[in-house]
């Protein structure tokens, strides 16, 4: 966790090999819109072009090499460098500088229009990828494509995100990150506050966290997902004593639609059941008392920079969409009961592993019984997929030839159970 070795080996072998997260398209609607990222230090923006078509494009111009877009969203016709004046449309075609006669007869404006990483869309969540050689985005989903497909179900008029971000920075390995997104053991000591508040606005149901099931699973690709009961309500179509008896008939009539455009089985999982899920490496989708896209970027070893959108049915308003952000910021946002906790639990777990007197992260919680929604199956997916891509050769023909870490000379502790802290 804390080798820059390491860490330029996860930025080769990961994050210029992986599908990674960019936006969603609902953030650019109409034509002339744009949004800028940083995705694995590399700046990119993407735009929906005047015939509405998304666009993804490397945020330098091609002239020199400055930002084209500086801002962080916006509507234009034409991105101008501020450098020297080049202008491009959001199609990305270069369309004015000046003094063009100075470049010749010869000069084809054709040859310098933006260029682009390879992308794809999936259920409106843009991912670009920087290897030429990688599977396309749906294989590399797998098994999480289903639970990205119960996200955008949900309404029928389809999901946006909400204006507006929350970014902090914390001084942890990106890593724990991931672990702690799918870590359910975490939830009930880490977060016992929100747990006595919620529990006191039911009756003081405190044992009512303790009841609840749930299971682990991975997903494929490095993904894994922790699905558990939603007993602390959903204001999807769940309703909670807190939100007010008012509200009850209003939260029922949401799952009756839901039930009558999906069926009762499914229907019933995205009222009743919560879902937290890891895309390797680092998106995090939580369908929980909201709908939140997490995206976490490493700068080092030990930091990485995070930014959290709330994604909503687009057609929502008034008192059903006032109970949906107040539960997102509740729980999930930057002043809430999770986010300070985590980011304190993830960067004590960074300063105690200084000191050198822990090598070993042990993730073999659930390792002999089916996996609950508090195991470790879904994280020790995760760190499979990690060792695969990054660790050595040894290592990686152990989980292709599915041997165990007796067959193979010199492999102590497991990596299957263990993770090294100096990773």
């Amino acid at each position: 966790m804390m080798s820059p070795d390491i860490y330029e080996l996860e930025r080769q072998r990961i994050f210029d090999r992986c599908w990674l997260f960019l936006g969603h398209e609902s953030e650019v609607p109409n034509p002339g819109d744009y949004a800028r990222r940083v995705v694995a230090e590399r700046p990119l923006f993407f735009a929906r072009s005047r015939e509405g078509e998304l666009k993804v494009f490397h945020n330098t111009c091609p002239h020199r090499g400055a930002l084209i877009c500086r801002t962080d969203h916006g509507n234009a016709q034409v991105l101008q460098c501020f450098y020297h004046a080049w202008s491009f449309n959001t199609s990305g075609e270069l369309v004015g500088m000046p003094d063009i006669e100075g470049y010749g007869p010869d000069f084809d404006r054709a040859d310098f229009g933006l260029r682009s990483p390879r992308y794809e869309s999936y259920q409106g969540f843009i991912f670009v990828c920087f290897d030429p050689e990688a599977v396309s985005l749906r294989e590399y989903l797998a098994g999480a494509a289903e639970y990205l497909d119960l996200v955008a179900d949900q309404a029928p008029d389809g999901m946006k995100v909400i204006p507006g971000s929350n970014r902090y920075t914390i001084k942890a390995n990106w890593k724990l990150l991931a672990e702690n997104s799918i870590d359910g053991y975490h939830a009930l000591p880490t977060h016992q506050t929100y747990f006595d508040y919620m529990a006191n606005e039911a009756g003081n149901d405190i044992p009512a966290i303790n009841r609840r099931r749930g299971f682990g699973r991975s997903l494929g690709n490095g993904h894994g997902v922790m699905e558990n009961d939603a007993i602390y309500g959903r204001p999807i179509a769940m309703w909670h004593p807190y939100f007010g008896e008012e509200a009850r008939a209003e939260i029922q009539g949401i799952k009756d639609d839901l039930i009558a455009r999906h069926g009762s089985a499914k229907a019933l999982r995205m009222c009743e059941k919560s879902r937290n899920m890891v895309i390797f490496p680092n998106l995090v989708i939580n369908d929980i008392m909201a709908v939140t896209i997490r995206v976490f970027q490493p700068t080092g070893p030990d930091s990485m920079d995070v930014t959290a959108w709330q994604m909503v049915p687009a057609g929502e308003t008034g008192s059903r969409l006032n109970r949906r952000l107040d539960s997102f910021l509740t729980f999930l946002g930057p002043g809430g009961f999770a986010t300070p906790d985590d980011t304190e639990a993830l960067e004590s777990c960074q300063q105690g592993f200084r000191s050198g007197g822990v090598e070993w992260s042990d993730l073999s919680r659930g390792f002999h019984r089916d996996p609950r929604g508090n195991d470790e199956l879904q994280i020790r997916s995760f760190w499979r997929r990690w060792q695969s891509l990054v660790a050595d050769r040894p290592h990686v023909e152990q989980y292709e030839r599915g041997l165990t870490p007796g067959e193979i000379p010199d492999v102590q502790p497991s990596p299957e159970l263990t993770v090294a802290a100096d990773d």
